[in-house]
């Protein structure tokens, strides 16, 4: 249930994958409205892979979806066509030229801004020759990591009443994250991630948040992760479990390594107890209205 792929192992191929994501998920930018915190921009853990869920466009909608068991990334219009681009080793180029031409072909007009966010250098993707690795294996390994970490994130989020993200894939750093909010307004950001505008930070981060998630770094296997906004003072010295999670100055965020999860006796129970006290750094230091916040998802359970 929680595969084993080391990072060195596909970096290559993850590469290629991070600037393939970054095309369709702004092709979701592009036509859907803002919702708060780029919630719009994402996408989703799918039985088959990543998809963008139905996009708006005119009176119908179209979704998109890295296929990561056939190996296609599948455009679907509610007009009954559709179209596929092959996941295979091919230049970023190539996959952006095919992938455009075929929301053509499908009669959606689309314009994007074509290079990459949060990554330096920001290769324009009709001029990127340097990405071109696909390993089949260990894109469905990575998909396969991300299933166990949404099914986790998802039962986390089920016991916050306030407001809480979906646990969605952002990706500009792509990494699968959760984000749960005070309800109090924060300090404008300071923004400075790399090719990307500080107003887009500044968007993300405008209410106070403790924010968790996996992403494919961070450990030999990947990390999952835990930071707060602002970060409250006491909270990178609280102690969390387990044993193997740490604070990172580095990152500003606790991390905890995705090969001691997959190791652990119960692997679920670990993470969940990772997300829960870090968690309560964020919101015990930062001085949360937790009884407001927080509720028992098994309330009505003998009713079901």
């Amino acid at each position: 249930m929680w595969p084993q792929l080391r990072v060195a192992d596909w970096t290559e191929t993850r590469d290629t994958l991070h600037m393939w994501t970054q095309i369709v998920g702004k092709i979701r930018l592009a036509h859907a409205p803002l919702v708060n915190h780029w919630w719009q921009v994402t996408l989703y853990v799918s039985p088959r892979g990543l998809t963008t869920s139905a996009v708006p466009y005119h009176s119908g909608f179209f979704d998109i979806e890295f296929d990561f068991l056939d190996h296609l990334l599948r455009i679907r219009g509610s007009d009954g066509t559709d179209r596929s681009v092959a996941l295979e080793p091919r230049p970023v180029a190539d996959f952006y030229h095919e992938t455009m031409h075929a929301l053509g072909e499908l009669g959606i007009e689309t314009r994007i801004q074509a290079h990459p966010n949060e990554v330096d250098p920001a290769i324009p993707f009709d001029e990127d020759h340097q990405h071109a690795s696909y390993d089949p294996s260990a894109a469905e390994l990575f998909w396969r990591q991300l299933l166990q970490a949404n099914r986790v994130l998802g039962e986390f989020r089920s016991y916050f009443a306030g407001k809480v993200s979906p646990v969605h894939f952002f990706w500009g750093a792509m990494d699968l994250a959760c984000t749960r909010f005070s309800g109090r307004t924060a300090p404008p950001h300071p923004g400075g991630a790399p090719n990307c505008g500080d107003w887009v930070m500044t968007e993300g981060y405008s209410r106070e948040l403790s924010s968790c998630g996996f992403w494919p770094g961070g450990g030999e296997e990947g990390a999952f992760y835990s930071y707060a906004y602002p970060e409250p003072d006491g909270f990178a010295n609280r102690p969390v479990i387990p044993a193997d999670a740490f604070y990172s100055p580095d990152h500003g965020q606790f991390l905890l390594p995705y090969e001691a999860v997959r190791t652990a006796a119960d692997p679920d129970r670990t993470v969940a107890e990772f997300l829960q006290t870090t968690y309560e750094a964020a919101a015990e230091h930062g001085d949360w209205d937790r009884a407001a916040l927080e509720e028992d998802p098994n309330r009505w359970q003998k009713h079901r």
